[in-house]
């Protein structure tokens, strides 16, 4: 039943002293504030780490060649590893636990650039090698035509899917499919447009690329049989760490390394990489609640320090009201809901700031950045109110059981 006297008294008290209340009030606010700004800078930093990995089949990893170090099988160290189709067909029979197996090469190497020109407009772009499954590890939409297929391959046709930046670069406004690009001065025509799912710079460089069909890229730039790098999935169930340890003893057997020859064959697994990254945002999750926590629980502290001073100034008062009838647990209740408004309102201010402080972040915030778009969880954070409310009303048990056992005789003769 709410008491309208009760609540004047409370009112009244904690307004004798203003600057004591405003502390009081800001200490607790302080630790909700802190336990949403940690929590959403902390999920915007996994929300732009997961943007990044969305890119990728997190079941997946790549390899490719380096020099041996170690000489082996009659082979002195410093020779260059080549893979080749043979390699591709070996592993896709043998290798247990294999989804996808994508050959891959590049023109020019890794990182090189080539000249794209349709009609009068010239560009620099990366020029791939690659299989229909490669899609499957690093994935991009198809905003326009299509992607390439098996019939491509095997016919060994020369068409290509074009980046979104290499068509505003070539093609501008007009429409790019069926149309015809030379690369190196070989004529190959367009099929497809694909838009990365990453934003701002990322996306720029994701698509200043083209894919050409494997096959059709080592016929058309002289290539032979040989493959720079594979990427690779596996199947659900299947370690991929595992499926990576084959992979590199088959190799290794294959082309004579040394078993301990562990940089003659680069390799990068994104399992492990998802998984170490999700156990860094575990911990930080598990630091901000501490950080939170800890300051929640000097603002509880504080709150009921605060609340043992009132009860020493009004002494004199609570005993006068026990000398004329009041029950100890009409003082209990007066003094625990004191300490439980105290800490609500400090909490819900708290509260509202920081999730409005949250969405003005995220709204400023380039969308191309290491973060993401910070953001909380509101059933979280009004979890933690509530847990801040609990405290309240404990850190007032201990302040009130004290007014409760006051002498009424004692304290109105208390100075």
């Amino acid at each position: 039943m709410f008491d309208l006297d009760k609540w004047q008294e409370i009112f009244m008290t904690i307004g004798k002293n203003k600057l004591r209340t405003f502390l009081t009030v800001f200490g607790i606010g302080w630790g909700i504030f802190m336990i949403i700004i940690l929590l959403g800078a902390g999920k915007g930093l996994q929300n732009g780490v997961e943007r990044d990995f969305s890119t990728w089949a997190t079941n997946a990893g790549f390899f490719w060649s380096n020099r041996t170090a170690i000489s082996y099988g009659g082979f002195q160290p410093g020779r260059r590893i080549t893979f080749t189709n043979k390699d591709t067909e070996m592993m896709r029979k043998r290798v247990s636990g294999l989804e996808y197996l994508a050959p891959r090469n590049q023109l020019q190497g890794f990182g090189g650039g080539n000249n794209v020109a349709y009609n009068n407009k010239t560009g620099n772009f990366s020029v791939y090698g690659d299989y229909p499954d490669y899609i499957k590890i690093q994935r991009v939409k198809i905003s326009e035509g299509r992607y390439l297929n098996e019939k491509d391959i095997q016919d060994e046709r020369k068409i290509v899917v074009i980046g979104r930046n290499v068509k505003d670069v070539l093609f501008e406004d007009e429409d790019p499919i069926g149309k015809y690009l030379k690369i190196s001065g070989v004529n190959f025509q367009v099929v497809g447009v694909f838009d990365s799912k990453r934003t701002g710079d990322q996306a720029d460089r994701d698509t200043q690329s083209v894919f050409v069909p494997f096959t059709t890229f080592q016929k058309a730039f002289n290539y032979g049989n040989t493959v720079g790098w594979y990427g690779y999935s596996v199947k659900e169930g299947y370690d991929v760490s595992k499926v990576e340890d084959q992979i590199i003893t088959m190799l290794q057997k294959e082309h004579s390394i040394h078993p301990l020859d562990v940089d003659a064959i680069g390799h990068f697994n994104l399992r492990q990489e998802y998984e170490e990254m999700s156990g860094l945002f575990t911990g930080i999750n598990l630091f901000t609640w501490f950080v939170g926590i800890s300051t929640l629980l000097a603002g509880v502290i504080g709150v009921s320090n605060i609340m043992l001073i009132i009860i020493k100034e009004r002494t004199k008062e609570i005993g006068i009201r026990k000398a004329l009838g009041a029950t100890p647990f009409s003082i209990i209740s007066l003094i625990i809901q004191e300490s439980i408004f105290l800490t609500a309102i400090g909490g819900y201010v708290a509260l509202v700031i920081g999730v409005f402080l949250i969405e003005a972040i995220g709204n400023a915030m380039p969308s191309d950045g290491i973060m993401g778009a910070p953001e909380v969880d509101m059933k979280v954070a009004i979890g933690a109110l509530g847990l801040l409310i609990i405290g309240g009303a404990l850190a007032g048990i201990m302040p009130a059981r004290k007014a409760a056992a006051i002498s009424p005789i004692e304290a109105i003769h208390n100075e």
